[in-house]
């Protein structure tokens, strides 16, 4: 088995568990700053998930409970507006420091760092995201220390589909197997198994009763996953 030269890590639940306490209330607010009575509680937003992307989800949201709005000839240009919105108050949250990072987090990566081992992010998530919660949560310079940032609408197809991944690893310029993703949903899993890398999952509370077959390794945290860990494969 190949020695891991890059860990490829995903964002929301995997870095930090972003998605019951950051985005949706993110959302929440930017539905009720346009006059909309949408609230995505807990329950609703743990089925969401399963569509990948931000703006996806309010598509496919507003197709079930709101097909009146989905089809008026503006709707894209709402999403967009919405989205936006929402991405202002998660980064407001990220800044103000209530989304930290899970265990192990911060040591894997800066002993990663120390090892010689490569590092990348593969997210659905936009850059900007992305860029605060590094920033607020590892260090000012901490966008830096990842040589490749796929985020966002780089490519059209979002998890579980694995184009995100090709996207890392032809400007990694590694294969995959040189290669392991860190991720927490099935979507992620998919996504890493499509580009042909093995993958480490850490599943969060909204994750946990997935399904993870032919994940490398399923974790609880990144509290014992060290850098002697993955390279001895």
């Amino acid at each position: 088995m190949h020695r891991i030269k890059a860990l490829i890590f995903d964002v929301d639940g995997t870095l930090a568990d972003t998605e019951r306490d950051g985005h949706r209330p993110a959302f929440n607010q930017a539905f009720a700053e346009h006059g909309l009575d949408w609230h995505w509680d807990e329950e609703c937003y743990d089925r969401l998930l399963a569509v990948t992307g931000g703006k996806e989800r309010i598509r496919h949201f507003a197709e079930q409970v709101a097909p009146a709005i989905a089809s008026h000839a503006d709707f894209d240009t709402l999403v967009k507006r919405l989205h936006a919105a929402k991405t202002t108050h998660y980064v407001r949250l990220v800044e103000a420091g209530k989304l930290p990072l899970r265990p192990g987090v911060a040591r894997l990566i800066a002993e990663a760092r120390v090892a010689g081992i490569r590092l990348a992010i593969a997210t659905t998530t936009t850059p900007e995201n992305v860029d605060a919660l590094l920033r607020a949560s590892l260090a000012p310079e901490a966008p830096e220390w990842f040589e490749v940032i796929g985020a966002g609408d780089v490519v059209p197809a979002k998890k579980p589909a694995p184009d995100i991944y090709t996207w890392v690893l032809d400007r990694l310029g590694l294969p995959a197997t040189d290669c392991l993703a860190v991720e927490d949903s099935a979507n992620g899993l998919r996504a890493a198994l499509g580009a042909g890398l093995r993958c480490l999952v850490t599943p969060t509370d909204s994750t946990r009763s997935q399904d993870f077959s032919g994940a490398w390794r399923i974790a609880a945290d990144l509290e014992q996953i060290t850098p002697a860990t993955l390279l001895a494969g």
